[in-house]
C-alpha cells in the first residue's frame, strides 16, 4: 500500500482551497459563428462510439453529480470536474501554493481590507467571447444573492463588505429584516473590465485561498439568464473558462472533457497535452473496479471495500494508494426534529458508537477514529488546532465501555430508559464505499440502547439535496476542508450556513463564530475553540472518523496529483505509452 504523508504540508501552511440569476441585466450575446466552430472542432476529436479520442485518459471519481453549477455545488466529486473546466481568479498548484489564475496575484492594502486583482490579457470563455473582471463581479454577487441559494455563499463571500445587506440582514432566527440587495456586495470591476476590487468587512488572511476555490469560478451571465437551471446540464450551454470543456455528457455513463481551444489562464498550456479526459459516472464500485481491471479506466476512486485487504497485502501496494486528507466523516442528526432536539439524546447516540471499531475494523484502517470535530493537520496560532482543543483532551473518550454506560444513562435522563418510548428512526445514506457497512453498524450499536433504526439507501444525485433540505432523521455526512483554517469546518454549523444540514442553531455558538472574524489571530482561534466547545457539548453532530482517500491508479497515468483537500488535478494528465 503506497502511503502519502501530508503532515509536513499542513505544518508548512497548507492553506489551499476543498437557477435563475438574481438581478442584473443580460450581457452581450454569448456565442458567435467562430466560437461555435471552435466548439465543433473540439467535439469532433471525440469518436462517436465512446466520446473519447486516442490521445486521452479515463478516470472514475464519482457518479452523477448533483450539479455542475459552481455556485450550487458542495460535493467533492463535482468539484473535481469544476476545477478542470473552470478557473477562478487564483489557482492552487501541486505544492498547495497560491498562483495566478485568471488574474495576477492581488495587491492587498496595508489594513488587509482592499484586494485588487488585475486580470490577465486575452481572457476568453470557451465559446470564444471575451471574459473580463465584470464576469467575476457578477458571479460573486450571484453567490451572495439569496435567490441563488448557494450552499457556500456565506463561507466564500460572507467576509466581503456589504454581504449582510446583500442577503437582507438576517436576525438571530435567520429572518431577513431588510430587502436583499445583491448589488450591495462591495465587489466592483473597472469600466474597462481589467481590474476587480474587493472590499472586505474584516481582514481575512486566507481570502486568497478562497479566491482559488471552485465556488468562486466565474459563470457567464448571458448563458445563465438565457437558460436558467439548465445552463449547466448539457454541453451546448455549458460555457466555461478552464483548460478543458464539456463536449459529451451521457448521464449515468460518462462526461467527456476536451481541450478548450480558447483557454488563457494560469495553467501551463505546454503541459496540457491530452485531447480528452473521460469521467466515468459510476456509483457501483464493482463496475469501477471492472473498468480499471479491463484497462478502460486508468484511475478509480471507488474501490470495492472487500478488495482492499488483498490490495494492501501486495508487496509494494501495487497501484493502490492511501492519502491523508483534511476532513471528518460524521453523522448528522436533524436537530429540529424530535427526539433529536434534546442534547442528551444526541450525546447518547454519539457515545454509543465505538469509533475505533468503525475506523479500524469496518473501514479497515483506511480512516482514523474521530473524537473531536476538527481533526489533525489543521493549523492553530501555535501548532495544531486539534492539540489545543478542549484543554488538550479529546472531547470524546476512547474508552468505549465507559461511553456506552454514560450513553444509557443520558438516554434514561432524556426519558427513554432502555430505549422505551423512543420512536423508530431512519438512517439515510448513499450506497458507496463504507457508508452501508457503517449504517449497519450504527443500526446495531443504537440497537443496544433499545432503539430501532431502519436504513434508507438513497441514490447519490438525490442524497445531498435531500440532506440539505432536512428531509431525514439521521444521515451520514462529512466535510473535507477547503482551506486550512478551523473556521471552514466549524462555520458549517452556524444557523444561516447553507451547509448546515443538521439545522443546528445555538445563538451562543453563532456569537462565538462571529467574534472569531477578526484580524487578531489569537482572538480568532480562541473564539473558534470556544465555538467547538459549545458544538461538542451540544453534540450538534457525531464525529466518527477522519478521512483518507484511497484509490487505484495505473502506473501509465502521469501528470496528475491529489491534494489534501480531496481533489484530483487532471489537467496535466496523460497516458505514457
Amino acid at each position: 500500500m503506497k502511503m502519502k504523508n501530508i503532515a509536513a504540508v499542513a505544518m508548512a501552511g497548507c492553506m489551499a482551497a476543498s437557477l435563475a440569476a438574481c438581478g442584473g441585466s443580460a450581457s452581450s450575446a454569448a456565442t458567435d459563428a467562430s466560437s461555435a466552430a471552435s466548439t465543433e472542432a473540439a467535439t469532433s476529436e471525440a469518436t462517436e462510439a465512446t466520446g473519447t479520442s486516442a490521445n486521452g485518459f479515463t478516470v472514475q471519481l464519482g457518479s452523477n453529480p448533483e450539479t455542475l453549477d459552481p455556485a450550487l455545488n458542495s460535493a467533492i466529486d463535482a468539484s473535481n470536474t469544476l476545477i478542470t473546466v473552470f478557473e477562478p481568479l487564483l489557482l492552487i498548484d501541486e505544492n498547495n501554493e497560491v498562483i495566478p489564475g485568471q488574474a495576477d496575484l492581488p495587491e492587498v492594502s496595508e489594513d488587509g481590507l482592499t484586494w485588487t486583482f488585475t486580470m490577465k490579457d486575452g481572457l476568453k470563455w470557451s465559446d470564444g467571447s471575451d471574459l473580463t473582471a465584470k464576469d467575476f463581479e457578477y458571479s460573486f454577487k450571484r453567490l451572495a444573492c439569496p435567490d441563488t441559494a448557494a450552499p457556500y455563499g456565506e463561507t466564500v463571500v460572507g467576509m466581503i463588505d456589504g454581504y449582510k445587506d446583500a442577503i437582507g440582514n438576517p436576525d438571530a432566527d435567520g429572518n431577513t429584516t431588510t430587502d436583499p440587495d445583491w448589488d450591495a456586495l462591495n465587489v466592483h470591476a473597472s469600466e474597462d473590465g481589467k481590474t476587480l476590487t474587493i472590499q472586505l468587512a474584516y481582514p481575512c488572511s486566507y481570502f486568497d485561498k478562497l479566491c482559488a476555490f471552485a465556488a468562486m469560478s466565474p459563470v457567464q451571465q448571458a448563458t445563465v439568464e438565457a437558460n436558467g437551471d439548465a445552463w449547466c446540464t448539457q454541453p451546448d450551454t455549458f460555457v466555461c473558462n478552464g483548460p478543458y470543456m464539456i463536449t459529451n455528457w451521457v448521464p449515468s455513463e460518462r462526461i467527456v472533457l476536451s481541450k478548450n481551444p480558447n483557454y488563457v489562464g494560469g495553467w501551463d498550456t505546454s503541459k496540457i497535452v491530452s485531447d480528452t479526459i473521460t469521467l466515468l459516472l459510476l456509483e457501483d464500485s464493482s463496475a469501477s473496479y471492472a473498468a480499471y481491471n479491463s484497462g478502460e479506466a486508468q484511475l478509480i476512486k471507488d474501490v470495492p471495500t472487500d478488495e482492499i485487504p488483498s490490495l494492501t497485502k501486495a508487496e509494494d501496494g501495487g497501484d493502490f494508494y492511501v492519502d491523508t486528507i483534511l476532513g471528518t466523516y460524521y453523522i448528522s442528526l436533524n436537530d429540529q426534529k424530535e427526539p433529536f432536539t434534546d442534547p442528551n439524546v444526541r450525546k447518547a447516540l454519539s457515545l454509543a458508537i465505538d469509533r475505533d471499531y468503525v475506523a479500524n475494523t469496518i473501514m479497515q484502517g483506511t480512516y482514523t477514529p474521530a473524537y473531536n470535530l476538527v481533526g489533525p493537520g489543521i493549523v492553530d496560532e501555535s501548532g495544531m488546532f486539534y492539540d489545543n482543543a478542549n484543554g488538550g483532551k479529546t472531547y470524546i473518550s476512547d474508552d468505549y465501555d465507559a461511553n456506552l454506560e454514560e450513553a444509557k444513562q443520558l438516554l434514561a435522563d432524556a426519558g427513554y430508559p432502555n430505549g422505551e418510548g423512543f420512536p423508530t428512526i431512519e438512517y439515510s445514506t448513499n450506497d458507496a464505499g463504507y457508508h452501508t457497512p457503517v449504517a449497519e453498524y450504527v443500526q446495531q450499536a443504537w440497537g443496544e440502547l433499545g432503539i430501532t433504526v431502519n436504513i434508507n439507501k438513497v441514490e447519490w444525485a438525490s442524497f445531498t439535496p435531500m440532506r440539505r433540505a432536512g428531509d431525514y432523521d439521521v444521515s451520514r455526512n462529512g466535510w473535507v476542508m477547503d482551506y486550512n483554517d478551523p473556521s471552514n469546518m466549524i462555520e458549517l454549523f452556524t444557523t444561516t450556513n447553507g451547509n448546515n444540514d443538521g439545522k443546528y442553531s445555538n445563538p451562543e455558538f453563532d456569537a462565538a463564530v462571529e467574534a472569531s472574524k477578526v484580524a487578531d489571530k489569537s482572538v480568532h482561534f480562541q473564539k473558534l475553540h470556544e465555538a467547538e466547545d459549545i458544538l461538542m457539548a451540544d453534540a450538534a453532530c457525531i464525529p466518527v472518523a477522519y478521512y483518507n482517500d484511497f484509490w487505484l491508479q495505473s502506473p501509465s497515468l502521469k501528470g496528475t496529483w491529489h491534494s489534501p483537500y480531496g481533489y484530483w488535478y487532471l489537467q496535466y494528465g496523460y497516458v505514457e505509452e
